[in-house]
């Protein structure tokens, strides 16, 4: 029987709504939408750029966690409620998912909190498994 555990990142949010930050199924890993929260101080920055960059340090120590990283990433999707805020992210996606060219989706929609700019979701697998 295939391998399944949860990685949990210590956010409020995972214990109210009742959610993992990534879960690990076999080779599979699959990490949960992540906003720009640092969530050791449960702060969150106004700047869309500084929430991408904080998002991608949740989402690498979620990989990392569940036993792979950036380079293992297979698929990614962008949650943004305002288009504009895309393009400026885009050097700080770049630096992780460059050179890996996961398959990707950006999708406008609205986010669970006003302050929240930016949501991405990753689906990986690890090749130790």
């Amino acid at each position: 029987m295939a391998e399944r555990r949860v990685v949990l990142s210590g956010s409020v949010f995972e214990e109210q709504i009742g959610y993992a930050r990534a879960v690990v199924d076999g080779d599979r890993v699959y990490v949960s939408g992540t906003t720009g929260f640092d969530y050791a101080t449960m702060t969150i920055s106004d700047d869309v750029v500084e929430q991408a960059e904080q998002c991608l340090r949740n989402i690498g120590a979620a990989l990392a966690e569940a036993g792979c990283g950036f380079a293992d990433v297979v698929r990614v999707r962008y949650l943004l409620p305002d288009r504009a805020d895309f393009e400026p992210c885009w050097p700080a996606l770049r630096r992780c998912f460059g050179q890996v060219r996961p398959a990707a989706t950006m999708m406008v929609c609205g986010l669970a909190d006003p302050r929240m700019k930016i949501e991405i979701e990753v689906d990986a697998r690890r090749r130790s498994a």
